[in-house]
């Protein structure tokens, strides 16, 4: 069972960054590939970005592409998003997910393990 853990969440101006953290508990962290979704209130979930195990391959949201970086730490079980020109459409819960295997899908359903989830607010 992989335990996920987010943070870096908080209340940011319009056209500011933030850096969300996904931390887990899995020793072989770097068997998974690992991805972001975010849900705003009333909305379906919706993907932001995934990267491969081994961080050669990433996929992004059509909103958020050029916005949004994401990247890992396998030595620290951990992945990044790096969102950067933020904008109020961009505030949500932020979910981190995991998925073993050697596609990198985009779908929520296609991840086993979910994170809690940490608020971004963005202010316009």
């Amino acid at each position: 069972q992989v335990q996920l853990v987010e943070s870096g969440g908080g209340l940011v101006q319009a056209g500011g960054s933030l850096r969300l953290s996904c931390a887990a508990s899995e020793r072989t962290f770097s068997l998974y590939n690992m991805a972001w979704f975010r849900q705003a209130p009333g909305k379906e979930r919706e993907f932001v970005a995934a990267m491969s195990q081994s961080g050669s391959y990433t996929n992004y949201g059509a909103s958020v592409k050029g916005r949004f970086t994401i990247s890992r730490d396998n030595a620290k079980n951990t992945v990044y998003l790096r969102m950067t020109s933020l904008k109020p459409e961009d505030t949500a819960v932020y979910y981190c997910a995991a998925v073993r295997g050697i596609y990198l899908p985009a779908g929520a359903s296609d991840y086993d393990y979910w994170g809690q989830g940490t608020q971004v607010t963005v202010s316009s």
